[in-house]
């Protein structure tokens, strides 16, 4: 191979004057300007396989073009980071030389055409992306949005993502110990999947995804390469639509086992030391992972696509490159450890090959039949892809809803009434259906079960533990995308505190519509800036994530909805609490203060089908004082079960800890505002605390110095009553059997509605 050779174009492709004339570059997602800056990167035409080497290294879903000059406002650094954005996943020192590892990406779009391959290649890529990082995977997460579960196409997309999450992750070993699904109509034509890994190191296993060491060999590691996910990135870079059901061959095929093969073997290679790089290769397959590699590592790489294993007959370079075939992994070692590797994978029957070279320079080249077909600067494929600014508006929506107050209308139904109605909707219901079917007790580090606040995994051999969740509320982004984006970082805060966790990073998954519309690109500005003033108040550096846009259908996008995956540190295992009651007449106190807020809540959906006003408005140095308090009384040992109040307000929260403690509650409060405002009111800032009599008075004084509102409510009780007293009037008084029926049939009655509306 001549490095000095003439680029070639394939006969059965089209020529380069063709891809100009034609405009074809247009038809993998390239824009006129876009493509003649590729041909002054290369003071030529460009052939089939460059320009579609481009056109996915320069898609919204690898490039962020759209957005990275917003997430520049995202903190990044801290005490505790090891790594930030820019590598396989975010890590976050724990102390002891041990590290945590963690990231969420999306896989929406194939999910909305293949749901169950579509969710289960999400696990499988989100898994990967932990691991090449030298980070052995301890747990999974996920976050999922569809429409109305009453409809027979989401019925199918719910009930087929959630198998393919289960099969993906049940069979790999990693247990899914925590997550949320939101059911709304913004969401029905185009599903949200997000999935979240955790992994575990020693500071001294960490791996980088980096090219580096002239004539050091790259080897792909795994299964073959087909013609499955060719140009997913760009599929994922586009609005939904009716010929979108067509692109269902773009959708990968996942196989658990051979990940679980390929995940033991890059685990030995590891702590053998052989590694100088890995990537997975995700999106954009061989293509981003050799290209990124050779970008962080400054230098050249040559791949000789002859030697790249192959499942399928006459692969061009364009399908070999573009392929997202999955269980897949880029390696650079040093040379003279090739045999070692083969080695490694021939023990667990695991495919390897020396497919090429790291370079002089910073040229990628690729070679097909002893022809050179791609010769590219790497740089202007990674570090110098378009980067744009698109003009924003606020949306009139948004103006209207200035002066619109739900909470008079709201506040005339009856308190009962409302609380029957949101403990049997959906979103409020029990989710016990979905985790039911995943292995959340795989390693059997699970400490806290699926269904509280946040999940948490203990650490071996150690006291630790770790805390992680899952939140976000389009409804509130959508009507105030500043203060939805706060709330969103605030409460996944709150949750890993109410676990008795020290919050430790971000990783977020933005999904939004199109940033060409400047409606959309005012949402996303907006909710970025919101989130990142959170951050900086919280001191929770994002060190990873993704940005999925162009999430619409026939010109409707979804709700703006940034999901945020938090993790936190449990110091000793003895601080690890739950949301549920636990003994009778224990205390339970409210921190934090109330307002008339249901602008976007749950109960003015349910009760009108839509949301107007404005979100709870939040108010970060409350937050954070808050936060500290419930941490603070955790850690002294003061508190039986702690809880956030969210969407539901307290009638839910207090409900929720006594169907998951199988205890009775006794409520009685004093308050200005109309009893349901009050009870399902989503004010942002409270905790839920139950708490032994004769230590009540530490977590009042602990309030007191923070400045913090502690409410007495009432008491825990053997009862089988859950009862709410307002202002001297009973005004919910139910039995434990019947919320809990309410509550756990939520989701299996909505499937059996969609059931009878198929039949």
């Amino acid at each position: 191979m001549q490095s000095n050779q003439m680029v070639k174009s394939l006969p059965h492709e089209p020529t380069p004057e063709e891809i100009r004339d034609q405009k074809l570059y247009q038809e993998i997602g390239l824009k006129d300007e876009e493509y003649e800056r590729v041909v002054g990167h290369l003071n030529r035409l460009p052939n089939w396989t460059e320009i579609s080497i481009y056109s996915v290294m320069w898609s919204e879903h690898c490039s962020y073009k759209s957005s990275k000059t917003l997430l520049k406002k995202f903190p990044t650094t801290g005490p505790r980071v090891l790594q930030g954005p820019g590598e396989g996943a975010g890590v976050v020192d724990i102390g002891d030389q041990q590290a945590v590892v963690f990231k969420i990406e999306s896989h929406n779009h194939p999910s909305a055409v293949e749901p169950f391959q579509g969710a289960a290649t999400g696990v499988g890529g989100i898994i990967r992306d932990v691991f090449s990082m030298g980070a052995r995977p301890i747990a999974l997460l996920n976050s999922l949005r569809f429409g109305d579960l009453k409809t027979p196409r989401v019925r199918y997309l719910f009930e087929q993502a959630v198998e393919g999450i289960a099969h993906y992750g049940n069979r790999m070993g990693v247990p899914t110990v925590a997550g949320e699904v939101v059911f709304d109509k913004a969401y029905e034509e185009n599903p949200l999947v997000n999935a979240m890994c955790v992994g575990l190191l020693n500071h001294h296993e960490l791996q980088k995804g980096i090219a580096k060491g002239v004539g050091n060999p790259v080897i792909y590691v795994g299964a073959s390469t087909g013609r499955d996910g060719i140009h997913g990135a760009t599929f994922a870079s586009e609005e939904l639509s009716e010929d979108s059901e067509e692109k269902r061959p773009e959708v990968q095929a996942g196989d658990p086992f051979m990940e679980k093969l390929l995940l033991e073997a890059c685990m030995e290679m590891v702590q053998e030391g052989l590694l100088l790089g890995i990537q997975d290769m995700g999106a954009a397959g061989l293509t981003s992972s050799s290209t990124e590699m050779s970008a962080k590592g400054k230098h050249g790489i040559e791949l000789n696509l002859d030697l790249v294993p192959k499942r399928e007959e006459g692969m061009t370079p364009y399908e070999i490159m573009l392929s997202e075939s999955q269980e897949r992994m880029l390696l650079v070692v040093e040379k003279g450890k090739e045999e070692r590797i083969k080695q490694i994978c021939d023990k667990g029957g695991l495919q390897s090959a020396v497919i090429g070279q790291v370079t002089e320079g910073t040229q990628y080249r690729l070679y097909f039949q002893g022809d050179l077909v791609a010769d590219i600067p790497v740089l202007t494929l990674v570090d110098d892809a378009p980067c744009y600014v698109h003009p924003q508006k606020v949306p009139a929506y948004y103006l209207e809803n200035e002066e619109v107050r739900p909470e008079k209308e709201l506040a005339q139904i009856d308190p009962q009434e409302a609380m029957l109605k949101v403990l049997s909707s959906p979103n409020m219901g029990s989710k016990k259906w979905v985790y039911r079917q995943y292995d959340h007790m795989a390693r059997a580090s699970t400490a806290v079960l699926p269904g509280s606040d946040a999940g948490v995994i203990v650490i071996r051999g150690t006291e630790k533990a770790l805390a992680r969740c899952t939140d976000g509320n389009g409804r509130y982004v959508y009507l105030d995308p500043v203060q939805g984006g706060r709330i969103a970082i605030a409460e996944s805060a709150r949750n890993v505190i109410c676990a008795g966790a020290e919050p430790l990073g971000v990783t977020d998954c933005l999904n939004f519509g199109s940033p060409e519309k400047p409606e959309v690109y005012w949402q996303l500005a907006q909710a970025i800036e919101g989130m990142s003033e959170a951050c900086h108040q919280l001191q929770t550096p994002v060190v990873g994530g993704n940005v999925s846009l162009y999430n619409e259908t026939k010109g409707e996008a979804i709700y703006p909805t940034p999901i945020v995956g938090m993790v936190g540190l449990v110091t000793k295992r003895e601080h690890i609490t739950t949301q549920s009651f636990k003994q009778a007449d224990d205390l339970i106190l409210l921190l934090g203060d109330t307002y008339a807020e249901l602008g976007g809540s749950e109960l003015q959906y349910l009760e009108t089908g839509t949301i107007s006003g404005r979100p709870p408005q939040l108010d970060l140095e409350k937050e954070q004082k808050v936060q500290r308090v419930v941490l603070q009384a955790i850690r002294q040992g003061l508190v039986a079960s702690a809880h956030d109040l969210s969407e539901g307000g307290l009638a839910l929260a207090v409900a929720e800890s006594c169907m998951t403690g199988q205890k009775g509650a006794e409520i009685s409060l004093e308050t200005t505002l109309a009893p349901t405002v009050h009870l399902f009111s989503e004010s942002q800032s409270r905790i839920l605390l139950s708490v032994s009599a004769e230590k009540a008075a530490q977590v009042e004084e602990l309030a007191k110095a923070e400045g913090v509102t502690c409410t007495r409510l009432g008491k825990v009780t053997d009862n089988d009553k859950v009862t709410f007293t307002v202002n001297g009037d009973r005004v919910i008084d139910l039995s434990l059997n019947e919320i809990t029926q309410q509550w756990e049939e939520a989701i299996p009655c909505a499937m059996k509605q969609s059931s009878r509306s198929t039949s």
